[in-house]
């Protein structure tokens, strides 16, 4: 069976909590303080009935080509991804009208990463990236999200614009991220209801079937001189102003956050 390398304190014990994956052994660096978090991640592993070994911190070094392990190593199976038809469940079970996020061809870990811990901090029922030329859940993209995208339901598929037809036709709306003089600016947009959120690619953004297949584009209104945002930030803000436009439902206090790294 293949097996990935989570590295970080927060996306292992993030992993663990979720147990979408399988779990081969914990490593901790045998110098790690073992509290807090770190005491966390042991528990976890313990309740998943994971062998943990210890290591010296060259070799989780090592091991993770000299990523930011933060002493811990978890071997896990692959990501799980799931169909689009569960992507649809996933809302129809809670109770809401499906909020979608769908990537059009994004390459940077660090981007797709941070757009993954946005979604899931505001309730989205799934993600959709393509198979191809565009960058899948890699333990480095596990990292960038903190560990969220564990929790996420993310459908890799073969063809975009057929996806959007797909959803189209279970009459979701599809709302492009684009600064067009025919897009509209993003909180004059009605973004209640069924919809997705289409963020296009670095430096190209979206592709001009992708634009075209969307029912209305959007944009984030800029002052300064640089001539666009990044992904990230121009997704975020939309993703936010789609939770905004259903009241923040599900939203839960301050106290019940956990913000450690």
């Amino acid at each position: 069976m293949n097996t990935e390398l989570l590295y970080g304190r927060r996306p292992v014990l993030e992993s663990l909590r979720a147990r979408r994956r399988t779990f081969q052994r914990l490593i901790v660096a045998d110098n790690a303080e073992q509290s807090g978090i770190i005491q966390d991640i042991l528990e976890a592993a313990s309740q998943n009935n994971i062998k943990m070994e210890t290591a010296h911190r060259r070799d989780l070094d090592s091991m993770v080509q000299n990523a930011n392990h933060q002493s811990v190593i978890l071997e896990a199976g692959p990501y799980p991804y799931v169909n689009l038809e569960q992507l649809l469940l996933a809302a129809e079970q809670h109770g809401e009208p499906p909020l979608i996020l769908l990537l059009d061809l994004l390459q940077d870990v660090h981007n797709v990463g941070a757009l993954m811990r946005t979604a899931e901090a505001v309730g989205v029922h799934g993600v959709v990236i393509q198979e191809r030329r565009a960058a899948g859940v890699t333990p480095a993209v596990v990292s960038a999200s903190a560990g969220a995208v564990e929790h996420l339901s993310v459908a890799q598929v073969t063809n975009f614009v057929r996806t959007m037809e797909t959803f189209k036709e279970s009459n979701v709306w599809l709302a492009g991220l684009d600064y067009q003089e025919s897009a509209q600016r993003y909180d004059r947009a009605n973004l209640r209801g069924a919809l997705g959120i289409v963020v296009g690619s670095e430096g190209k953004g979206l592709r001009r079937l992708v634009r075209e297949t969307c029912d209305f584009l959007i944009y984030l209104p800029m002052q300064g001189q640089i001539e666009s945002l990044n992904a990230t930030v121009a997704g975020s803000v939309a993703l936010y102003a789609a939770w905004q436009a259903r009241q923040f439902g599900g939203e839960k206090s301050p106290a019940n956050s956990d913000h450690r790294a």
